[in-house]
């Protein structure tokens, strides 16, 4: 279960301590709302600075949606370039917003990290724009509820997500007996059981090889896919307090304390994709593993395994959206930018040129043509109305770390009970979360 290029997409650990020294330093900015200039620069024009990733699939659609852009609009000219070098794109960006030189608009804002971009006062709500909560709503429907902040704005566009599936690699299922047109995944107890299949059958070293490592966010492509199918999309933490230390979350524990205890699973991390090197026989991941696997792997896939048998089940969204920060002076041009952005027009470009799928409500039938010619991503554009989002609450950071630890002591290292873990988790979890 090796997530694509992690390192460059989600926040380090490290850029805590970035972000957390801006704090002081940039006090409460536009996200308070309060200040006069606020309103003057939200119906400002004029020239703006973005960014967006350094994925080249995504280089390619952005540098087409800003020619189309600027030659529509001289005097409102888009400056863009990729997200700066570092060690991670939020890194990046809490830096930027401390030194007061971030750019109007990021096309990469992970989630997970806007509580944090929130308290150095760097975002925009977007909700200060007469249209913005409408235009929000209108486009993406109810999955945008997600993405609102603690305060009831909204400091993010919800733009795209990579809705996580199940990969399993048709050869080696074919090798261990199994049948690649019906694979027998629709529950977690029949993933278990052809986990173990794939291995003693010797047609595979690891049945699955999610990351052991200790990194946050691992849990996103290892526990809480597998805990949204069980458990009806639940996220990690509603109204304010955690659910994971339930009959739900203990049983998704066991299930991969299993995999590890029988050797289904290697506790080494891997360095490289260990499902298109072939070393694992499944493997979970999104939309932009069709490319990646294209031509290395004979590959099907599934929803993600549920308790139960089910047809629309619940998956974690590994989503990246837009964001506007508050050193931008000509707001008003960059949200109209944002809007044509993620108009129907360029999200179907984005769409086309990516394969990631535009957060739009009704995106199957939007873009029946295009999934009719491209079927390897008729399912995730069905998993795209279903997906679950990290919670948008204070220290979001340090509360999946706090998860990751009690999971490698208890489910891949053995060290504590999953109860203990849990249950100790859970409390300290509680605590942060109470915090402002």
């Amino acid at each position: 279960m090796k997530h694509g290029k992690i390192s460059s997409r989600v926040l380090s650990l490290t850029a805590i301590a970035v972000i957390g020294a801006g704090l002081a330093a940039c006090g409460g900015g536009a996200s308070s709302g309060t200040a006069s200039g606020a309103n003057s620069a939200t119906t400002a024009k004029g020239p703006i600075k973005i960014w967006y990733s350094n994925n080249e699939f995504e280089v390619k659609w952005g540098k087409d949606m800003v020619a189309s852009w600027n030659a529509a609009h001289p005097d409102q000219q888009v400056d863009a370039q990729e997200i700066p070098a570092g060690k991670s794109s939020e890194e990046v960006i809490g830096a930027a917003i401390t030194a007061g030189n971030a750019p109007c608009l990021v096309f990469n804002t992970a989630p997970v990290a806007v509580p944090q971009f929130q308290k150095q006062g760097g975002l925009v709500p977007l909700d200060s724009f007469p249209d913005g909560a409408q235009y929000i709503k209108d486009r993406t429907g109810d999955l945008a509820n997600q993405y609102k902040s603690s305060d009831g704005k909204t400091y993010q566009l919800p733009w795209k997500s990579n809705p996580v599936v199940l990969f399993y690699n048709k050869d080696v299922f074919a090798k261990a007996g199994l049948d690649p047109a019906n694979p027998k995944l629709a529950t977690q107890s029949e993933f278990l059981d052809t986990a173990r299949t794939l291995v003693k059958s010797g047609a595979v070293a690891n049945a699955v090889w999610p990351s052991p490592t200790s990194d946050f966010y691992q849990p996103w492509f290892d526990f809480y896919p597998f805990y949204a199918a069980s458990s009806g999309g639940t996220t990690l933490l509603k109204d304010g307090k955690s659910t994971f230390d339930s009959d739900q979350g203990k049983q998704v524990a066991t299930m991969f304390q299993t995999l590890y205890k029988e050797n289904l699973a290697s506790k080494e991390a891997y360095k490289g994709d260990s499902f298109a090197d072939g070393k694992a026989g499944m493997s979970l991941a999104g939309p932009w593993a069709v490319a990646a696997y294209k031509g290395k792997v004979n590959w099907g896939t599934v929803p993600v395994p549920g308790t139960q048998a089910q047809t629309n089940g619940s998956t974690f969204s590994d989503a990246k959206n837009i964001a506007m920060y508050s050193s931008c002076k000509n707001q008003g041009t960059a949200w109209e930018v944002m809007k044509f952005a993620t108009s129907k027009e360029q999200d179907g470009k984005l769409l086309s040129g990516t394969g990631q799928m535009p957060m739009r409500k009704d995106l199957a039938t939007t873009y029946a043509d295009y999934f009719s010619q491209n079927p390897a991503y008729k399912t995730f554009a069905d998993e795209a109305a279903r997906t679950v989002e990290v919670p948008n609450v204070s220290n979001s950071v340090q509360i999946w770390q706090t998860f990751r630890d009690a999971w490698s002591k208890s489910v891949i290292f053995g060290n504590q009970s999953i109860d203990d873990a849990f249950k100790g988790a859970s409390e300290k979890i509680n605590q942060l979360a109470a915090q402002k």
